[in-house]
C-alpha cells in the first residue's frame, strides 16, 4: 500500500481523476478526516472538502510506478 497526496480542485479534474483510476482493479481510497470514500466513487468524492489536498491510498503491491505515473497530474509537489 502507498499514500500519496492529491489536488482535485475541479470538476475536470474529478472526472478525469476517476477515469484514470478505474482502468486498474486495485483498490483506492481517499482520507479525508475520518472520512474515507471509495476514490473510484464520483458522487462520493463531490462530498469531501476539495479545496484542500487529500490523501489517497493505493492498495497495490505491483504496477505502482504505472499507477504513480498515471496519477502525475494530480499530485500536490
Amino acid at each position: 500500500m502507498k499514500t500519496v497526496m492529491i489536488s482535485l480542485n475541479s470538476i475536470d479534474k474529478v472526472k478525469s481523476f476517476v477515469n484514470d483510476i478505474t482502468k486498474f482493479n486495485y483498490d483506492f481510497d481517499l482520507v479525508s478526516g475520518r472520512y474515507v470514500i471509495d476514490a473510484k466513487s464520483i458522487m462520493g468524492i463531490f462530498s469531501l472538502d476539495l479545496s484542500r489536498p487529500i490523501e489517497l491510498s493505493i492498495h497495490a503491491d505491483d504496477n505502482l510506478d504505472e499507477i504513480m505515473e498515471v496519477l502525475t497530474p494530480y499530485l500536490v509537489q
